[in-house]
């Protein structure tokens, strides 16, 4: 198998005002789903590329901070934002959370060097927020030729509006990746009219290889597309039962254990991995991935704030 490439991720790096349900002071952490999932593939031991959008500020200087500790270097033209962004996270009783959002999203494409990686990564706020949502689906389309593609779309109804606004940018995005991860709440969201389960029926028609439906503690419902005029075929993976102290960050992590999984089983990478998804290992491979992907979200989820685990700690 060819040396693994850097991963590139493009999308937003925020700070995560997390607001305790007791009412206790809010607590900062570095956020942001795709930086999120950025340091989860490098604690897993990937190479990874961020291309984001940072005020010359403090929060700033302490996103990038984080992000070199583990491993993730920013691209040229990261830091040239205004301010830095941030999410206030509100925990509820279960610690659960509900997002309010002060940021601004651009992304020049042409800062980006990607021709030294392999998998592109994209979601959330930085596949919708314009102007740099356009900015990225241009950039996707360029890129999509050599390169596998993933997206996890992360409804934000404050930010994105209503479902009918951000549905086409959905779909493009959904028509250029190899994998999508959506939330089950995700899905009921952005499809009320049809629920979660017809909804990511309906986005394994429109191109990806995989997609996979997180639902919290239910574990994971996986789609793998069955070519023109087929259902795709569906599988489950269970979670274990943990106990939960806030889910900031846990699908963020489930996506970085998941790539994580395919990368290492050579799914993912230049376009010459799409080859890989027809030979007979490739269901194996999923159902590791996927398994890998429920690891790293429980562990998340256990402790405060977005981080994930590295592979010892997945090992203890």
């Amino acid at each position: 198998m060819p040396e693994e490439l850097p991963a590139l991720v493009v999308g937003e790096a925020l700070v995560d005002l997390v607001r305790p349900a007791d009412g206790g002071a809010d607590v900062e952490h570095v956020g942001g789903s795709p930086a999120n999932v950025a340091r989860g593939l490098a604690r897993l031991g990937h190479g990874v590329v961020l291309a984001t959008h940072l005020g010359a500020d403090a929060r700033g200087d302490r996103i990038e901070a984080e992000l070199a500790a583990d491993g993730v270097r920013l691209t040229a033209g990261s830091r040239g934002a205004e301010r830095t962004s941030t999410a206030l996270a509100t925990l509820d009783t279960s610690g659960a959370a509900q997002y309010e959002f002060a940021l601004d999203w651009q992304h020049d494409a042409s800062s980006v060097d990607d021709t030294g990686v392999g998998h592109v990564h994209t979601g959330s706020i930085g596949a919708t927020l314009e102007p740099g949502g356009s900015q990225v689906l241009g950039h996707l389309h360029g890129l999509r030729a050599g390169h596998t593609i993933s997206y996890d779309p992360n409804a934000r109804p404050t930010l994105m509006g209503t479902p009918a606004a951000v549905r086409e940018r959905l779909e493009a995005v959904t028509s250029l990746a190899d994998i999508v991860k959506c939330s089950d709440q995700d899905l009921d969201w952005f499809y009320p009219e049809l629920g979660w389960q017809e909804g990511a029926a309906h986005l394994a028609t429109l191109g990806p290889r995989l997609v996979v439906v997180t639902a919290g503690g239910s574990g994971a419902h996986v789609l793998r597309p069955g070519g023109a005029g087929r259902r795709p075929a569906t599988f489950a993976v269970a979670a274990p039962p943990v106990g939960v102290i806030d889910t900031v960050g846990a699908g963020d992590s489930f996506m970085a254990g998941l790539l994580s999984g395919l990368l290492d089983a050579g799914l993912l990478g230049g376009a010459g991995a799409r080859a890989a998804w027809a030979s007979p290992a490739a269901e194996a491979a999923v159902r590791t991935a996927v398994a890998r992907g429920i690891a790293t979200g429980a562990w998340t989820v256990q402790r405060a704030g977005a981080g994930g685990p590295t592979r010892a700690d997945l090992d203890a």
